[in-house]
């Protein structure tokens, strides 16, 4: 008897591909904390100059011939630009308000990304999707208890533009996913255009490093490239509106990290916050398969 191939469908890929994602930049964030008092620019310089030689690598050794496609050149600088300020927006954000703010401000990303996908995709929302996916905002709400003084400082907004292009880089991603652009090459030139566009703000502001903060922000480009390859085949493998819940899975891997490497105990407006997000995932599961 033949062997039949077991065949999974690509939105349980993307599934699977955004909460590894997730995990990997949850770890991100904990060597940003790691590495200290370093300028932003200096953080998301590294972020990506380790997550380009490792994404070269892998293209390299994949030995695949690559073609852009007519027209995908406007979509990969488009995606390297807007992606960047999702980086300094966030970062700068991170280093210059509460975490738990800065946090809440990111995760608004999954709703950008839903609404640039219907601009440029018309993926279109169906009703319950979109009570979902607001019941997964709400569950990050308690969590991060945003404070009354959310957008009376610049961090705030530069907190927002990074949420709201994050959202636009991932509908982006989506785009030349489906043109059929390779996904590692998708990374790379990402990579290489943020370190190029950030080397000169490097230059003016760099400070010298101890050894530990090296080794954090090696750990940082490495978790950097391993949430930037599962985020990017997860968009490519389905669409913002099938698999965007399952991003605020990253705030239950914070958690954890936190406890483990900084002692942090959430509070039980937290733990009803990672009740309400794992709810609101498992809504989506069987919403969509039962759809299918």
């Amino acid at each position: 008897m033949e062997k039949v191939k077991k065949y999974i469908p690509d939105k349980y890929k993307g599934i699977f591909c955004i909460i590894l994602s997730a995990f990997c930049f949850a770890l991100m964030s904990a060597f940003i904390r790691l590495a200290g008092d370093l300028p932003s620019i200096q953080k998301g310089f590294f972020r990506n100059f380790f997550a380009f030689f490792i994404a070269l690598f892998m293209l390299l050794k994949s030995g695949e011939k690559i073609s852009i496609g007519q027209g995908n050149m406007k979509y990969l600088i488009g995606r390297a630009l807007i992606g960047t300020i999702g980086i300094l927006g966030n970062f700068y954000a991170v280093d210059n308000m509460v975490l738990s703010d800065a946090s809440m401000l990111n995760k608004m990303s999954p709703f950008f990304s839903i609404l640039f996908s219907y601009f440029l995709l018309k993926e279109k929302l169906s009703l319950p999707q979109g009570l979902i996916v607001a019941a997964a905002f709400c569950g990050s709400l308690f969590i991060v208890k945003p404070t009354a003084d959310l957008f009376e400082n610049p961090a705030s907004l530069a907190g927002l533009a990074g949420g709201i292009s994050a959202g636009a880089a991932y509908a982006l991603v989506r785009v030349l996913g489906r043109n059929g652009v390779n996904k590692t090459f998708i990374v790379m030139f990402f990579s290489a255009v943020s370190c190029l566009i950030m080397l000169p703000f490097l230059i003016i502001s760099f400070k010298p490093m101890t050894a530990v903060q090296v080794l954090c922000l090696i750990g940082t480009g490495a978790a950097a490239a391993g949430g930037q390859f599962a985020i990017t085949n997860a968009y490519c493998y389905a669409p913002a509106k099938e698999i965007s819940v399952y991003d605020y899975s990253q705030l239950i891997f914070t958690m954890i990290l936190g406890f483990v490497l900084f002692g942090q105990i959430p509070d039980r407006w937290s733990i009803i916050g990672y009740f309400v997000i794992v709810g609101a995932a498992v809504a989506m599961f069987l919403y969509n398969k039962k759809k299918d």
